[in-house]
């Protein structure tokens, strides 16, 4: 085998998998905070369950790259609007992040208005369905940029299973810090405010870059952090 070729393929698996890691943060966002709804005994299970299913469905969508292709043909106009299939599915995908992460601050914010109700909890299937359903929308992004980087297929493959297997790895700890952490928790609930935008705005044919919204966020954690740094430091004073 070419040594200049081998070289080339290990470039593009590295920078393919570092790729679908940022491009899988704001599906690990949504499951971590998912399965937090979830009996605490279930919700590791749910995290790992629900990044196989991601797992699963980019290599379904990677075997059907000339589908994923043909989702962009438009399948009816608005006046002169056009939608596609691509279209639809990011509008339904932006509408439901957008709603499923407003009514998780609302129950933040007012939690006087469940004093005296137990706290609800959901339903393990019905926590994987949403994950999934969320899932072949957030692998949308993550399929093209693949198809875009290399035309083989056991790179794109195994650049996922990589990224994946990682992710696993970081939901845990990632988990357990968004959870002890009510401000970080908040912050993750406007980061996929913010996503559902984007969705929204790809939709309707209006690309926002990711790196500006990553930017934001990533700026706000890390001042954030600072926060938590300094008022652990503060505790420690006599």
């Amino acid at each position: 085998m070419d040594l200049a070729n081998t070289g080339n393929q290990f470039i593009s698996l590295l920078t393919l998998t570092f790729l679908e890691v940022i491009l899988g943060i704001d599906n690990l966002v949504f499951i971590s905070i998912t399965s937090q709804r979830l009996p605490l005994a279930q919700q590791k299970a749910a995290r790992r369950l629900g990044l196989t299913v991601a797992w699963v469905t980019r290599l379904i969508l990677l075997a059907c790259a000339v589908w994923i292709a043909g989702l962009t043909t438009p399948l009816f106009n608005i006046f002169d609007f056009a939608l596609s299939g691509r279209d639809l599915l990011l509008l339904c995908g932006g509408v439901f992040l957008i709603y499923k992460a407003t009514q998780e601050i609302h129950q933040e914010l007012e939690p006087e208005t469940h004093q005296n109700v137990p706290l609800k909890t959901s339903k393990f299937s019905l926590v994987i369905i949403q994950i999934g359903i969320l899932d072949i929308i957030f692998s949308l992004d993550s399929v093209i940029t693949a198809i875009g980087m290399t035309q083989q297929y056991w790179i794109m493959s195994l650049a996922i299973t990589i990224a994946i297997i990682l992710m696993i790895v970081a939901s845990e700890p990632i988990s357990r810090f968004i959870n002890q952490h009510p401000t970080i928790r908040m912050l993750a609930l406007s980061f996929l405010i913010f996503i559902g935008i984007v969705l929204v705005a790809d939709g309707m044919h209006f690309h926002i870059p990711r790196g500006y919204i990553y930017f934001a966020v990533f700026f706000s954690i890390t001042v954030e952090a600072l926060n938590i740094i300094r008022h652990h430091r503060n505790k420690r004073k006599p």
